[in-house]
C-alpha cells in the first residue's frame, strides 16, 4: 500500500539529529521555557521574516490566543464580526466562536479554494473587525488584495497559516502579511513536530507580550496574574525537534513541488479536476483533486493499493457544532467538500510511486 503520508520515512531522514536533540533536552533537566524554545522562536521568526514568533501548544491555540489578546487590548469585543472562508477546517471558526465573536462565512475562489477578495469585500459590514484568510492546502491566499481591503476598512488580519509554512507571495512569506499569523506544527504538517505544537508570528511587540502572558496563565512574572489566561506553551522537546526539521524545510518544499509537477504533467483524465501549479505561493501541503465520482475514484485507488484521504468531508456549516450557520446556503463550499480527494504527497514519496498513482488515475472511468 502506498501511504497517503509516510511520516516514519520523513523523520527517519533526520533520526540521528532528532535523537541527539531530544537527548540534549532530557539531559538538561529543563523542559519548559528554555533555550531550545528561545532558539526556535528566533529561528522561525527569521525564516518567516517576522519580528516575533511565540511558541504555543497547537495551531488552534495560536489563533485563539491572538484573538484573546486583541480582546484584552481593546481591539475586539463580543459580537464583533469576523470574516472567514466557509470551506476551512473547523479550527479556524472555533477560534472565533470561543470568544463570542460572530463568524461570517464567505465562499472561496473556485480556482484556488482560498478566500475570494471580491466576496470578502461584499461581506464587510459596520460590525466587521477581523479577517482570517486561510492558506488552504499549502497555497497562499491573495494577500495583497486582502490587505488592500483590510487597510481600506481598518480591519485586523489574522492569517491561518497552519498548512503553508514557507509559502511566498512577491518574495514575502506567509506569516508576515497580516497583523499576526497562526501556525500549526501538527506531525503531518510540512514542518511537523512529534506531537502537538504551534506558533504565532507578528510584528506587533505589544501583541507579542500579551500573547506570551495569556499563554502562561495570564502571567508575566511568576505567581502574579494580571489576566485570566490559559496554559499553552511549546515545550523544549518539540522546540528541539522543530529546530532540526526547520533546517530542511526548504529542501522538503522543493521535493513537494517536484512531486506536484509530476502529478500535473502525468494525470490527464477529464473526470479529474487538477489544481493549478502556481509558483512559490504553493508549498503543496496537500495535493487535492476534484471529481464528481469521488467515492468511486477512492475505491479505484484503494483497489490498486493507494491510500487517499478527504480534506474535508463535512464543511463547518454542516457540522453539529454550527447548526445555526447551516441555515445559510454555501453551494460552492458544499460542492468542494463533496468532490475533493487528496492524493499521496510528501517529500519522501518516490517518483515511481507518483507516476504509478498518475497512471491509475488515468485508468479511472
Amino acid at each position: 500500500m502506498i501511504p497517503f503520508l509516510d511520516l516514519k520515512s520523513i523523520n527517519q531522514q533526520y533520526r540521528d539529529e532528532l535523537i541527539l536533540a531530544v537527548s540534549k533536552v532530557i539531559d538538561s533537566g529543563w523542559y519548559i521555557g528554555g533555550s531550545e524554545l528561545n532558539s526556535f522562536e528566533y529561528e522561525f521568526a527569521s525564516y518567516c521574516g517576522a519580528k516575533h514568533a511565540i511558541g504555543v501548544g497547537n495551531g488552534l491555540d495560536a489563533l485563539s490566543l491572538t484573538i484573546r489578546a486583541w480582546i484584552a487590548m481593546g481591539k475586539l469585543k463580543e459580537g464583533d464580526e469576523v470574516i472567514v472562508p466557509s470551506n476551512t477546517f473547523i479550527a479556524t471558526i472555533l477560534a472565533v466562536t470561543e470568544h463570542k465573536l460572530t463568524p461570517i462565512l464567505v465562499e472561496p475562489d473556485p480556482k484556488t479554494y482560498n478566500l475570494c477578495p471580491y466576496k470578502l469585500k461584499r461581506a464587510i459590514t459596520n460590525k466587521t473587525r477581523l479577517v482570517m484568510p486561510v492558506h488552504l492546502y499549502g497555497r497562499a491566499a491573495d494577500m495583497p488584495a486582502i490587505m488592500d481591503i483590510a487597510n481600506k476598512y481598518s480591519l485586523l488580519v489574522l492569517e491561518d497559516a497552519a498548512q503553508a509554512h514557507g509559502a511566498e507571495l512577491h518574495g514575502k512569506r506567509v506569516g508576515t502579511w497580516g497583523d499576526a499569523s497562526g501556525f500549526s506544527f501538527y506531525p503531518g504538517k510540512n514542518l511537523g513536530a512529534i506531537g502537538d505544537a504551534g506558533a504565532v508570528t507578528t510584528g506587533d511587540s505589544e501583541l507579542e507580550t500579551m500573547i506570551r502572558s495569556l499563554g502562561n496563565y495570564g502571567s508575566t512574572r511568576k505567581y502574579e496574574h494580571k489576566y485570566q489566561g490559559v496554559n499553552s506553551r511549546l515545550d523544549e522537546i518539540q522546540a528541539a525537534v522543530l529546530r532540526v526539521k526547520l533546517k530542511y524545510l526548504d529542501i522538503e518544499i522543493s521535493k513537494r513541488r517536484k512531486a506536484a509537477k509530476i502529478y500535473l504533467e502525468h494525470i490527464h483524465n477529464p473526470l479529474i479536476y487538477l489544481p493549478e501549479l502556481g509558483n512559490k505561493d504553493n508549498v503543496w501541503h496537500l495535493f487535492v483533486v476534484r471529481t464528481a465520482k469521488r467515492a468511486e475514484l477512492q475505491q479505484h485507488l484503494e483497489k490498486h493499493n493507494i491510500q487517499s484521504l478527504i480534506h474535508y468531508p463535512i464543511p463547518p456549516h454542516r457540522q453539529g457544532a454550527y447548526r445555526q450557520t447551516g441555515k445559510v446556503s454555501y453551494p460552492l463550499t458544499d460542492s468542494i467538500h463533496n468532490e475533493v480527494l487528496s492524493l499521496p504527497m510528501g517529500p519522501t514519496l518516490p517518483i515511481d510511486d507518483i507516476e504509478y498513482i498518475s497512471a491509475i488515475c488515468n485508468d479511472f472511468r
